[in-house]
């Protein structure tokens, strides 16, 4: 009887040990696809220039300025502008987009390629 019982609380741990492990690893598995997408502004231009994100849902992306000289993301569309210094990284919050091409660009250099942001 007293071997039954150690035996039931071991099957117990084991099965508590388990879900827990399946808990943390599909939490680490939910954290890295909810990363902010990352832009970065290197050798004068935008990288990505074009990325996706899901429609209907807020999200924040970071903007890093690798240049010299300071940057001002800004996108008409989307409401917002942001200066970016040499050397910052900042965090731009967004709100539910609808299905759609949402544009950005730096105001400071009206000659580089804009980029794209598309929620679908």
């Amino acid at each position: 009887m007293v071997t039954a019982i150690l035996h039931l609380r071991k099957f117990r741990l084991v099965v508590l040990a388990t879900g827990f492990a399946v808990v943390v690893i599909f939490s680490s598995t939910v954290r890295a696809d909810d990363a902010p997408p990352q832009i970065k502004w290197v050798d004068g231009h935008f990288e990505p220039t074009a990325f996706n994100v899901p429609a209907g849902k807020a999200f924040k992306i970071t903007v890093t300025n690798q240049g010299g000289s300071a940057i001002e993301f800004e996108s008409f569309e989307l409401n917002r502008e942001r200066v970016v210094q040499p050397g910052e990284t900042i965090t731009v919050n967004l709100p539910k987009l609808d299905p759609g091409q949402y544009h950005f660009f730096d105001d400071f250099h009206h000659e580089v390629a804009q980029g794209t942001i598309t929620a679908q």
